[in-house]
Parts: C-alpha cells; structure tokens; sequence
C-alpha cells in the first residue's frame, strides 16, 4: 500500500493527493498520516507547491467525505448502523467507534464536523452522524474543508520539512533509521491485523450470544 501511495503522489502530484484524500473517508485504512507528509516532502523537492498540495488535500478530503454524509442521510440510522454491525469489519469499521463520532456530534452540534477533522480516527467517520442529523450540506462541506486544512498543513508541513533536509537527515539515520521506519510499518501491520481478528470476534460474540439472537 506505501509503495502505491508513493507511487500516486509522484505521479500524478495534485491530482494524486487529492484523490488519495477522497479515499481516505471510505477505505479507512489510506491514512492522511502518510499522505499529507508525503505530498509535503515532494513539494520540499519542487514537484507542488506547500500552499496547493494543502488546499487539495483538503479538498481532496472534503468532497470525498461527500458521498458517506449522502449514503447516511439517505439510509438512516437504523438501517446504517445494522449494516456496520454486520459488514464493518471489511473496512475496519467498528459500531464503537461510530458511536464515539456520533457521542461527540450531539455534544457540539455542527461544530463537530470541524473538530472532528483534527482528531485521528474520528475525522472519516463524522460524516456519517452528520448525514443522519441532516446537517446542512454546504455548511458539512465548509466545515469539513475548514478543519481539514488546519490538519494537512500540520503534516504537509512535516513532510516538507524532512524533504528540505532529507540528505543531512540520511547521513544520520542510515542504516539504523531505516530498519526503525520498516520496523513503524511492520507495527502498523500487526495493529491493522489485530485490528480485524478483534472485530470479527466481537462480530462472533454479538451473534453467539442470546441477547443477539433475540
């Protein structure tokens, strides 16, 4: 997956950050994390500008988080939240954690959606509470893009910043660094794993158990 992050941003600059961006809203496991610093540290190299891959990454973010607010505001709660029970764990999605994004919508209203967008692993998901609530569509996209700004230029930033001193920074941590960074990847792969065995078991327990069945 790295490799082909890697690849999309180098390829086709803008236009691949932006539509890595969109994707991060429905294939939960393309993190920002590694996009936004990626697009930053090809701009350190002269391939974007810092300012463009910061506004389409946002907007890359904003209208792909579009289509989930839709899909939510058309299904509805009820009939939503069964399917997530049921399918989630294909997208490493889990009911908590959904209930977690909607617990903080209802805490700050509309607000929510902005906030949201500078919190790891809520920032995909408030869309969804949103499009149940029937929040505003221009407001969610305002908000949405408002808040996503603040957080691609955080780690663009980083990115960029590590591209503009990547040859002092490779005299350092040559080899050892590199064997640190493959060892990050090889955690993010065992946490992903765990991630899926813990939703399936807790899929198995709900329908094992006799409050499920009834």
């Amino acid at each position: 997956m790295l490799h082909w992050i890697v690849h999309l941003v180098g390829s086709l600059s803008y236009l691949g950050v932006g539509i890595l961006m969109a994707l991060e809203n429905v294939i939960l496991f393309i993190p920002s994390e590694v996009i936004m610093p990626l697009a930053g540290f090809t701009a350190a190299r002269g391939r974007m500008t810092l300012l463009g891959a910061i506004v389409v990454g946002a907007a890359g973010s904003a209208i792909g988080a579009v289509p989930v607010y839709a899909l939510a505001r058309a299904v509805g709660e009820d009939r939503l939240m069964k399917w997530i029970q049921k399918h989630g764990r294909w997208l490493l999605l889990r009911k908590r954690d959904l209930e977690r994004a909607d617990a903080r919508f209802k805490r700050h209203g509309k607000f929510a959606v902005f906030i949201a967008q500078l919190l790891p692993g809520i920032r995909g998901l408030i869309a969804i509470p949103a499009g149940f609530e029937r929040m505003n569509a221009w407001l969610f996209v305002i908000m949405n893009f408002a808040g996503t700004v603040i957080w691609c230029a955080g780690l663009a930033a980083g990115g960029y910043a590590l591209g503009a001193n990547y040859r002092k920074i490779e005299e350092y941590i040559s080899p050892i660094g590199w064997g640190l960074l493959g060892l990050a990847i090889l955690a993010a792969v065992v946490w992903w794993v765990r991630r899926r065995r813990s939703a399936h078991r807790t899929q198995q327990a709900q329908h094992g158990s006799p409050i499920a069945r009834r």
